[in-house]
């Protein structure tokens, strides 16, 4: 089992690229969308509607707890991704794709290469990985203490987070400019600045004076459908480790899946950074589909045990057996 837990860390691991593109999302986007929350006492320029009046602090707090929900959302949800990165912004840059079956395991987050269709192109390596995931969720979902271990290093690493939206609750000022459709849906569209009166508690607080951009609620359900920002200024990470420059955009699109559970369709970045010496330039693009409900490993297992009997899956790998 312990082989299982090295498998899903190494297929956690990221390129340094897609590492950027992590600290971008977790703590530019992530915590834009945290600004959501209503200000204490509530901002006087965000509105509900063309009439000018104030905005219902309680659409706002619903739509930080959808977002909270969906961060727990995809440890239970796997998923298909397409990552497109692209040499340059434009459209007709070189690119190259990776297609992902993204399937939650405690205490990570396993990656399993496909093809351009979104299926195997090796049905013996392809079971192999699925073999390496069965291993990974039996490790687990097993009572050690080294799986204690790992749950309290990921339930640290959220909390963390969640103490870093909570710094943001009073860094932007949302006005509200008009309705707009999506689909069958109506959106309200905000403007999403940063608030001058604001006071960073930390330094990673202190990026939120250095973001702006929209954010559309959905009308209907409260939940945050869209976002879209620029940074209006150089983001530092530690000493060493990084910076990523001015006029760099990210957005990201979502839509409801189960209800109350708004998960992630699309998102964009498009940024010029510096990781230690090295200067990098990321255009990505992620197109997620196929979600479906897996559950914790305890749940997850019989899923995966079912598929690798119909591929002829190992006996070890498809044994009843779960440690204890």
């Amino acid at each position: 089992m312990q082989q299982g837990r090295l498998w899903l860390n190494r297929m956690g691991r990221c390129f340094p690229n897609r590492s950027m593109t992590r600290i971008f999302l977790r703590f530019v986007l992530l915590g834009s969308l945290a600004g959501l929350c209503p200000l204490t006492p509530p901002v006087k320029s965000a509105r509900a509607g063309p009439d000018g009046a104030p905005a219902d602090s309680a659409r706002f707090t619903k739509a930080v707890a959808g977002l909270k929900e969906a961060e727990q959302a995809l440890y239970l949800f796997e998923r298909i991704e397409r990552v497109e990165d692209r040499k340059g912004s434009g459209e007709a840059s070189t690119s190259d794709v990776k297609v992902a079956r993204v399937f939650p395991a405690g205490t990570g987050i396993a990656r399993i290469s496909l093809g351009p269709d979104s299926k195997p192109t090796n049905e013996a390596a392809y079971r192999a990985e699925l073999e390496k995931l069965l291993g990974a969720l039996n490790w687990a979902a097993s009572g050690g203490k080294q799986q204690r271990e790992a749950y309290e290093k990921l339930q640290k690493k959220q909390k963390e987070r969640a103490e870093l939206i909570d710094q943001t609750k009073s860094a932007f000022i949302f006005t509200f400019l008009k309705q707009e459709t999506r689909g069958d849906r109506t959106l309200s569209k905000f403007r999403m600045e940063p608030n001058p009166g604001y006071r960073p508690t930390s330094r990673m607080a202190s990026i939120f004076a250095k973001v702006k951009g929209f954010v559309w609620l959905d009308d209907a359900s409260g939940q945050m459908a869209r976002v879209e920002g620029d940074v209006t200024d150089d983001i530092s990470f530690g000493i060493f480790l990084g910076k990523i420059y001015k006029g760099s955009h990210f957005m990201q699109e979502r839509y409801e899946f189960e209800p109350g559970v708004w998960l992630p369709t699309y998102s964009r970045y498009d940024f010029d950074a510096r990781k230690l010496f090295s200067q990098i330039s990321v255009h990505q693009k992620t197109v997620a589909s196929h979600y479906k409900r897996v559950g914790p490993p305890s749940e997850a297992i019989p899923i995966v045990r079912a598929e690798l009997e119909k591929l002829g899956g190992s006996k070890a790998a498809c044994s009843d057996s779960v440690p204890h």
